[in-house]
């Protein structure tokens, strides 16, 4: 199908056309020339690799070398959409530190980073849109952050985390952010993000008036037993996988695999 290759501007032309965006995660090499032949526009390599593919409780244990090692194999599978890198935890701890590991980033393939934060990263973000590494920001629910928010839980509920949330998000695009991930918040609260925003809103459990969507690729696709309440499933791979597993090795058991067509 399609394609032009996906930039930041072909980014900002879509929210100003109304098209919606669509992103998923992506952490290696198949996976990522599948998903950029589907027509995805943006591909995260996502600290969520922490929890999906290192079996991590959180994101907090993933190390600039862990998304730099999937980046490399992620940008080597892609032709047209965007290739957008997280910056891991404690990896924008200075302005400098945020320079030397963004670069890294992109020295690795990756087309931009995502940091997580509002007014707190303010200089971090201008820091890198001046020296022309393009920026996502994240807003709301930040998994980085889960032990001061107490877990996974909803932001922006109360008159005064809304506008904090609100506050956070104008502080990116303020900086000099191309686009910004809105997650785990009210549908109403980041409708109103959307509409007062010139940059693109990209949702994650933060319902359906955003610019575009976000999601766990595995989650998407059915790798696991447990999926989070904003999660369709369009396949059930589990099932697959196990079903396909346990026929290879009822096959090689009974000894009617490998046959003699099997042979180099």
């Amino acid at each position: 199908m399609r394609r032009d290759k996906i930039t930041v501007p072909r980014l900002m032309e879509m929210k100003r056309s109304g098209k919606k965006i669509t992103m998923l995660t992506a952490y290696d090499y198949p996976l990522a020339e599948i998903l950029d032949e589907a027509g995805i526009d943006i591909l995260l390599v996502g600290d969520s690799l922490g929890n999906v593919i290192l079996g991590y409780e959180n994101t907090i244990p993933v190390t600039m070398e862990d998304i730099i090692h999937h980046t490399k194999a992620v940008s080597r599978g892609v032709k047209n959409a965007l290739v957008v890198s997280d910056m891991p935890f404690m990896s924008c701890f200075s302005r400098e530190e945020a320079l030397r590991n963004a670069g890294r980033l992109i020295q690795a393939g990756a087309e931009a980073v995502k940091l997580e934060g509002g007014l707190a990263f303010e200089d971090k973000i201008r820091a890198l849109t001046e020296v022309g590494i393009p920026v996502m920001g994240h807003v709301g629910l930040m998994p980085q952050s889960i032990h001061q928010m107490g877990g996974y839980k909803v932001q922006g509920r109360t008159p005064e985390a809304a506008k904090k949330i609100l506050n956070d998000a104008k502080a990116v695009e303020r900086v000099g952010a191309f686009s910004i991930v809105l997650e785990g918040m009210p549908s109403n609260l980041a409708k109103k993000i959307t509409e007062e925003l010139k940059i693109p809103t990209i949702g994650i459990g933060a319902g359906a008036h955003c610019d575009g969507q976000v999601l766990v690729t595995h989650d998407l696709l059915g790798f696991y037993d447990f999926a989070p309440r904003f999660v369709k499933r369009y396949a059930n791979l589990r099932k697959v996988i196990l079903e396909a597993s346990k026929e290879y090795k009822k096959e090689v058991e009974e000894g009617t695999f490998p046959t003699d067509r099997h042979i180099y």
